[in-house]
């Protein structure tokens, strides 16, 4: 299967060009095309910093990547905290009858319905909605940041690319994490709830109720897209994508699945009519409870063998 290509990103082993757009306006950063991530163009190391190839600007001797490679190291005790906690929540919900719930009931349907899409549509058709919905990702956070896109636009079964004058690790990761899809899915039903609303108050129909009689609907294409969003995140972080360089790709990974994992545990407790948001809470505080004194027993058990260690050496 083919992976995408980041909106910096050039298929391994080709040579990366680079590509001039001219803009009007003198003082706006002339536009980069596609390149490998590790590569994107870089500005001047400011005073005081030096350069290391592979590993970017330092700082008295430490690598931007080193730094965020720790980060991702400190990430770790949260993703164990709240996965814990998710698994825990969802496995009581389901013993009290979860799936019987409607709005569950019908999230879950979409996932299943997408499963079965996945084994029935052809893989190519798949992949370029999933190619365009990715650069598309890449150019609306490129604007939430304030850059600009240019009107080169390239969507294939190869891969795809936008151009653009700024790059950061949130717009690089934004496709792994942002679910385009759920997202408009979810603002046309906002909206329509909301146009509801505002006619029932205006000519006193009933409009807002007629469009709630299909969140099942709704729910349906939002467990759906976000199934498609979660499946392909995992098959192209699995073939070392170059957008998962740029911040380092442990620490990457780590954005990654925390994010997507905070997703899927907001929808699992919107969705359930139960009042489980403080029993979510409670399970967040006992797994940080464990792993705090699961840290403190491996620190005083690491301590006593080096303790064991110095006087067995020091006879």
């Amino acid at each position: 299967m083919p992976s995408p290509r980041s909106s910096q990103g050039n298929v391994a082993g080709r040579p990366s060009k680079r590509k001039r757009v001219r803009v009007d306006a003198a003082s706006v950063p002339e536009l980069f095309a596609e390149e490998e991530t590790a590569g994107f163009q870089k500005k001047p190391a400011p005073r005081g910093m030096e350069e290391d190839p592979g590993q970017g600007p330092r700082r008295n001797g430490v690598s931007k990547q080193m730094l965020k490679f720790v980060l991702g190291l400190l990430l770790v005790p949260v993703a164990l905290i709240l996965t814990g906690a998710f698994l825990h929540t969802l496995k009581q919900s389901l013993q009290h009858g979860l799936l019987a719930e409607r709005p569950f009931g019908c999230l879950v349907a979409g996932m299943i319905l997408f499963a079965i899409l996945f084994a029935t549509i052809p893989r190519r058709l798949l992949m370029i909605s999933y190619v365009f919905g990715h650069e598309v990702t890449h150019a609306l956070w490129v604007k939430l940041f304030g850059g600009k896109v240019a009107n080169s636009f390239h969507v294939s079964l190869e891969g795809g690319h936008v151009l653009t004058d700024r790059v950061n690790t949130w717009i690089v990761l934004a496709p792994y994490f942002f679910p385009i899809y759920s997202i408009l899915a979810g603002t046309l039903y906002g909206v329509l709830l909301l146009s509801g609303g505002v006619i029932d108050l205006m000519n006193g129909g009933t409009l807002y109720a007629a469009i709630t009689g299909f969140q099942w609907l709704f729910l349906l294409v939002i467990g759906c897209t976000l199934a498609f969003h979660l499946a392909f995140t995992f098959l192209l972080v699995t073939k070392s994508q170059p957008d998962l360089h740029y911040g380092g790709t442990f620490f990457s990974l780590m954005v990654i699945y925390l994010i997507n994992l905070m997703i899927v545990t907001g929808l699992f407790l919107v969705t359930s009519r139960r009042a489980l948001w403080g029993a979510y809470g409670d399970c967040v505080g006992k797994s940080a409870e464990s792993l705090v004194i699961l840290c403190g027993q491996l620190w005083v058990g690491g301590a006593e063998v080096i303790d064991a260690l110095r006087s067995a050496f020091g006879k």
